[in-house]
């Protein structure tokens, strides 16, 4: 069970490794276009398509027809791999139980965005975990995990391939100790010296830059969210979104938000501690753009900043 291009890679390490998968669940194909009238696959089920695999596109997980055709397919097991929230008598079904496969360490970052707030936050390791699925959401009894380091200049992008191969390869040794009785799952209220930390749900607010915080925060921020949703600001009332940047450690010797250009190579702006070099930024209305290029088509006004 699952739908964007994250889920692909563990589907394809279970097709590849020769698992017996009766059938893949995944979303509803999604009207694109200005009146909405093509439909887009979503990225598992082109998988699905290509390799000839039973698929099931509920609109909801309640409905007793898909209730019926699930029975049917009389799965020892079930995974679940960055998907919708099963009620309970679909994720009770199996013999062997359905499992999640998680992009962070918990109990830490539960939630619709672990990826992305694990950066955001400035965390140095994440990694992928499994768990037996339960009531309240991301919080069933742990099976396995795998850690991987972030590094400091690592965005949302490089995090997210990295996790997505290694869930791959962590749902099938998975699978494979399900099958064996090797497993040990341990309740998650066993980590008590982890922290519970949050990874909710990411909304265009969310992404909006806050330049009076410091500019490490800042940098951890914009890495966080590029390239999507990529963290945003004003500039003369207009948005502009920042994809990439570097920290300079200079005293700040303006107001938050100040910006400091030689009008050719180098943009940088004030933060509460110091100054972030932008590297890659769109302005509204036109294209992702190194600095540069953007400097040479605009010229800034005397005392520009960003809001």
């Amino acid at each position: 069970m699952g739908t964007p291009d994250f889920a692909v890679e563990s589907l394809r390490a279970l097709v590849e490794g020769g698992y017996n998968v009766v059938a893949v669940v995944t979303m509803p194909d999604k009207p694109i276009g200005r009146h909405g009238s093509v439909l887009q696959p979503s990225p598992v089920k082109q998988y699905a398509l290509e390799h000839d695999l039973k698929i099931l596109q509920p609109e909801k997980l309640k409905d007793p027809v898909f209730i019926e055709e699930l029975k049917a397919l009389k799965a020892d097991l079930q995974i679940v791999v960055a998907f919708r929230m099963l009620p309970e008598i679909v994720w009770s079904m199996p013999p062997l139980g359905t499992f999640n496969a998680h992009a962070s360490l918990l109990p830490k970052y539960r939630g619709a965005a672990p990826i992305n707030w694990a950066v955001i936050n400035g965390e140095t390791e994440t990694g992928i975990t499994t768990f037996f699925l339960k009531h309240e959401i991301d919080t069933g009894d742990i099976i396995q995990q795998v850690r991987i380091p972030i590094e400091e200049t690592d965005n949302v992008e490089v995090v997210h391939d990295k996790l997505m191969v290694l869930s791959g390869k962590l749902v099938t040794e998975t699978v494979d100790n399900i099958i064996t009785g090797t497993i040990k799952a341990i309740p998650q209220d066993q980590f008590k010296d982890v922290p519970l930390t949050p990874a909710p749900k990411i909304f265009r607010e969310t992404c909006r830059i806050d330049w009076n915080q410091s500019t490490k925060h800042i940098y951890d921020f914009i890495r966080g969210l590029s390239p999507y949703p990529a963290a945003w600001t004003t500039l003369e009332g207009k948005s502009v979104k920042v994809y990439e940047a570097e920290k300079d450690v200079a005293t700040p010797s303006g107001k938050p938000g100040t910006i400091v250009s030689d009008g050719k190579t180098n943009l940088k702006v004030a933060t509460a501690d110091g100054w972030l070099n932008i590297k890659t930024l769109q302005l509204e209305g036109k294209k992702k753009m190194p600095v540069t290029d953007l400097l040479r088509g605009l010229k800034l006004k005397e005392n520009a900043f960003f809001l």
